[in-house]
């Protein structure tokens, strides 16, 4: 997909772009983002950019294939996952990873270029989140090679579905990597690192009341909606502490106005940094609706009907913890001290793949790429921060590579 019918900017890099375009070649880096962008790839439907991807790493060396991730979650394709040779033998391999998939409403995005801004025509969101990430790694290992940067194998990792449940890094076999550390692009700040991040739980509740007509007869119905409703109202949601959070996203119930609603299905999450503290709020919205649903019976012909809750509870995903003395970190901030910046480490209240990464013992931390505003129609990003998290990269490598 060529980009240039969709979208206009100015001739050259202005004078502070173009003091990194030595290293990193920023109109490539740009041309790549903008043709990702315009490439639709909602949670499932990743299958056109994994075929532009597949493509572009094997034209810069890589071997490349696809796991079955795809095919246990319903999708169109599974993991990408390229590897590229390296030119140290002695250094032991590098991870690179990033998503592909977006939040909705993003098919048909026009992104819009303002400079060194581009942003989203309003209509959709723009995909920085994570195609950003992507066209990072894509021009970091080009740079590697063409500019004969000594470097180690190189393994990349393009996801899917990390925006439905992490669930490409969930299904991903760990045993397909020989990489034991490595970087998540997929943040904001390209000089934080995201070192901590909160494990979750899925919990879905089932509200059975007893159906009857409203008008008629509603004293011989119990309404699973005035359930919930006294249940939600009782619990701790939002922002419960530093450290957790917790959320009722969904309400699904009743048929028609003129029946007393006899189901209703709420589906929520609980978030902490503190196993402890999950189990805690876990339990507490648990029992929320089991003391609201406890109250409520009829006795009718004798027989006596009352509220019931089913609930379900799943772990989302673990929790990411790198300590901050780690290699990796270390290694990241000396990189970011040698570009004269400094990185600083940072907590999340969201998930990344970097959860699933590390639980399958591949050490790994977010760092950001610029990306604004994600997951709205004002989406925005700024290619120099795109080039700062390239460099960024570029510089762990040679600080790996020189430590191994």
């Amino acid at each position: 997909m060529s980009y240039n019918a969709r979208w206009t900017e100015s001739a050259a890099c202005n004078d502070e772009l173009a003091k990194g375009c030595t290293m990193i070649n920023i109109e490539r880096m740009k041309r790549t983002f903008l043709d990702l962008v315009q490439i639709d790839s909602h949670s499932r439907r990743e299958g056109e950019i994994a075929a532009y991807l597949k493509r572009r790493c094997e034209e810069m060396g890589a071997q490349v294939e696809t796991d079955d991730a795809g095919e246990k979650i319903g999708g169109e394709t599974g993991n990408l996952i390229a590897r590229f040779r390296g030119t140290v033998s002695d250094a032991p391999p590098f991870l690179f990873s990033s998503h592909m998939d977006t939040v909705t409403p993003g098919e048909g995005v026009r992104p819009i270029v303002e400079g060194d801004i581009i942003r989203s025509d309003g209509r959709t969101i723009l995909g920085s989140d994570d195609k950003s990430g992507i066209a990072v790694i894509l021009e970091t290992v080009q740079t590697l090679r063409e500019q004969a940067i000594p470097h180690p194998d190189i393994e990349v990792v393009f996801s899917i579905c990390e925006e439905i449940g992490l669930l490409g890094a969930k299904h991903l076999d760990e045993k397909r990597l020989r990489a034991r550390v490595g970087i998540v692009f997929d943040a904001e700040d390209p000089n934080e690192i995201f070192t901590r991040g909160p494990s979750a739980n899925r919990i879905e509740f089932r509200i059975h009341g007893l159906e009857a007509h409203a008008g008629i007869a509603p004293e011989q119905g119990i309404s699973a909606i005035k359930i919930a409703a006294e249940a939600i109202a009782a619990m701790r949601l939002g922002r419960i502490d530093a450290e957790t959070t917790a959320n009722i996203g969904q309400i699904e119930g009743g048929r028609a106005t003129n029946i007393i609603p006899n189901l209703v299905t709420l589906k929520g999450e609980a978030r902490s940094l503190d196993e402890r503290k999950l189990e805690e709020q876990t339990r507490h919205m648990i029992e929320c609706v089991r003391r609201a649903a406890e109250p409520y019976a009829i006795t009718l012909d004798g027989k006596t009907v009352r509220a019931r809750v089913e609930e379900e509870v799943e772990r989302s995903y673990p929790a990411l913890n790198v300590p901050e003395d780690s290699r990796l970190v270390q290694l990241i901030k000396r990189a970011a001290e040698r570009l004269g910046r400094q990185a600083k480490t940072v907590s999340s209240g969201g998930g990344s793949d970097a959860n699933f990464l590390c639980s399958k013992g591949i050490e790994c931390v977010v760092v950001g790429t610029g990306m604004r505003a994600i997951h709205t129609v004002n989406e925005w990003i700024d290619i120099k921060e795109m080039r700062a998290a390239a460099e960024l990269a570029i510089e762990v490598i040679r600080l790996h590579v020189a430590r191994a």
